[in-house]
Order: structure tokens, then C-alpha cells, then sequence
């Protein structure tokens, strides 16, 4: 129901950087947190990182101390910065609102394409 618009995508090469953003279409006044996965070609959908609304970070394993979250609360906007790139981040990355209000919501981004090579 929550529109999200994704960009920063692009070709880097490894060791590269890049940095996704993803903005919600309308203001939302309940807790949420927000995130981005990723899907490589041939396999399933997998956590990144994610946000929530008291800024606690959780990130997978593969991008811990290459890549950092963050939101802007003001224009709930989150954020992907991605350092140190290898070619395994190839994937089309997903960023995900779930807000906490009577019932539990998600939406999803259509998805930005991240390239790593050499």
C-alpha cells in the first residue's frame, strides 16, 4: 500500500562503492522498520540490513563492516551505503517498509539493480 521508490544502482567495480536510497510516498506516524534484501539470479531473496524506528541496525553476516543503513526520519527515507564491493553483492536489491499499527504491514520496492565486476 506504501509506495517505495528505490535508486542507486548502477556498475561498480570490486573494492567499489555505491549508495541505494529508498523513499516512502507518505508519512507514517506508527513504529516501522525498513530494510533492504537482495536476490542474485538462481537464488532466494535475502536480509541485508534493516532499521528500526529507535535506529537499532541488524545486518547480514556477508555485508557486516562493508555496509551501513540509515534513515531519515523526516522524510522516512532509508538508506544503503555499500563499501568494499565484491562480486557476490550482484543481486537486484529490495528495500522493504513494515509498519506496526492494528496489524502488521509490508511493502516493497520494485527493486534496483547492483552490478559488481571487474
Amino acid at each position: 500500500q506504501v509506495q517505495l521508490v528505490e535508486s542507486g544502482g548502477g556498475l561498480v567495480q570490486p573494492g567499489g562503492s555505491l549508495r541505494l536510497s529508498c523513499a516512502a510516498s507518505e508519512s507514517i506516524f506508527s513504529i516501522y522498520t525498513m530494510g533492504w534484501y537482495r536476490q542474485a539470479p538462481g537464488k532466494q531473496r535475502e536480509l541485508v540490513a534493516t532499521i528500526t524506528s529507535a535506529g537499532r541496525t541488524n545486518y547480514a553476516d556477508s555485508v557486516k563492516g562493508r555496509f551501513a543503513i540509515s534513515r531519515d526520519n523526516a522524510k522516512i527515507t532509508v538508506y544503503l551505503q555499500m563499501n568494499s564491493l565484491k562480486p557476490e553483492d550482484t543481486a537486484v536489491y529490495y528495500c522493504n517498509i513494515r509498519i506496526y499499527y492494528s496489524s502488521i504491514r509490508d511493502s516493497w520496492g520494485q527493486g534496483t539493480q547492483v552490478t559488481v565486476y571487474s
